[in-house]
This record gives C-alpha cells, sequence and structure tokens, in this order.
C-alpha cells in the first residue's frame, strides 16, 4: 500500500511516505510556518524521488490536530484535495497521539504528557500511559502552562514531550521528577503508523479545541457601543 502522510499541526510542515515497496522517508519542508508554500511542492518532491505518482496513493493520513489553526486548514484542504484527485482513502490522525506514539518507540515508559504550543500563551495537551502498548488517559484539552503545572505537580515520574514542552521548558522542567523528551514534531513516521491500521473516514473533522486566533483578536478589539 502506498501511503502518504500530512503533518501541519505546528510551525514545521512535513511528510512521510510508505510505499508498498517496504520504502519509508519522510521531509521537514519548511520549519517556520510556510506550509501554504512549501507542502504542494514537498509532496511533489518526495513522490518523484521514488517515482510515484499521486494517483498511485491508497491512503492518505493527515494530522487533524490541535495544532496551529492555518497550518491545520492548509493540511487537511489539501490532504482531502488529494485524496478527491487520486481516488485513495482518507485517514485521520491527532498530534497528540502521534507525539504519544513517536515517544514510545523511542523507548520511553510510564506516564507521558504531551504538550503542543498553541500560540497565545496556551498549550494543547493529551496525557497518556506507555507500556507494551500506547493508551489515552485523558481528553485533549487547551490550557495555560501553569494550570498545566499546578494539576500534576504532586503527581509522580512523568515524561513531557512536543513543542509546548520545548516552549515552556522552563515551566515544565519545574515538575518533580520530570524529563523532557525532545520531540518538536509530531513524526511523519508514526503517522503512518498509526494511519495505516485505521479505517478510512469519509470525512476528516479538525481537533481545533478553540477559536482561530482572527476570531479571537477581534472578539478582544471590539468595543461596547
Amino acid at each position: 500500500m502506498n501511503i502518504l502522510a500530512i503533518e501541519t499541526a505546528t510551525t514545521a510542515c512535513a511528510i512521510g511516505l510508505a510505499t508498498s515497496e517496504d520504502e519509508r522517508l519522510t521531509a521537514i519542508v519548511s520549519d517556520d510556518r510556510h506550509h501554504t508554500e512549501s507542502l504542494i511542492p514537498g509532496i511533489r518532491d518526495l513522490l518523484a524521488s521514488v517515482g510515484l505518482g499521486a494517483k498511485l496513493l491508497d491512503r492518505i493520513v493527515v494530522d487533524r490536530g490541535p495544532g496551529l489553526y492555518t497550518g491545520l486548514r492548509v493540511g487537511l484542504a489539501t490532504a482531502v484535495g488529494l485524496a478527491l484527485a487520486a481516488d485513495c482513502e482518507l485517514v485521520g490522525v491527532t498530534s497528540l497521539e502521534v507525539l504519544a506514539a513517536g515517544a514510545h518507540r523511542a523507548g520511553v515508559r510510564g506516564t507521558l504528557l504531551v504538550a503542543v504550543d498553541g500560540r497565545r500563551g496556551e498549550v494543547f495537551v493529551q496525557s497518556f500511559r506507555l507500556d507494551d502498548v500506547v493508551a489515552s488517559t485523558s481528553e485533549p484539552s487547551v490550557e495555560r502552562p501553569s494550570e498545566v503545572i499546578s494539576r500534576w505537580a504532586s503527581g509522580g515520574k512523568v515524561t513531557v514531550t512536543g513543542d509546548g514542552a520545548l516552549r515552556y521548558g522552563a515551566e515544565f522542567g519545574s515538575l518533580p521528577s520530570v524529563t523532557i523528551f525532545d520531540q518538536p514534531v509530531p513524526p511523519p513516521l508514526e503517522a503512518l503508523a498509526l494511519g495505516a491500521t485505521r479505517r478510512p473516514e469519509g470525512d476528516v473533522v479538525p481537533l481545533y479545541l478553540r477559536e482561530p486566533d482572527a476570531v479571537a483578536n477581534f472578539s478582544t478589539r471590539e468595543r461596547p457601543s
């Protein structure tokens, strides 16, 4: 099966490709929020590197969030458009579960807290238990780092990962018995692995968790008449 993974939830724009010949390739095509300009050329070049046309794709896996609003919109729109053009299957994964799977593959075990930078002084978070398998222990939420730290201050050993953990490293580092696992981008290889096992979806619904920045900024600038 030829599977393409699209990752645009963070400031980085990344893609992955698994081919029916058991090839696995990944590329970060931009690391500075240039999703619109970089995604399609990056996909084109990655497919060309293995001599694969878009119409030979069997499945597309896309990160549906949570993450940066504009990046998610670009990734989802591209995934849907390609799936329609190639008449192939479409599957959604979340940024938080992909990061958890990446930590698990790297050997992290025990309690894991995934934190994706949401800007506005907030992080998208979800906790997991990593043993033989990866199991979520909470639902995705959006919170301020101080709220997360207050809730986890009396907990035991915990590993924190994601670009939110890196941006707010000093805050998360204040937790007792904490380890920061450096993983700034949800790894496309894990999106490929997760997406290969799931049922195709007719419609991938984005997981935003809050209003886009433009709406929030407009609301804060409104004045009573």
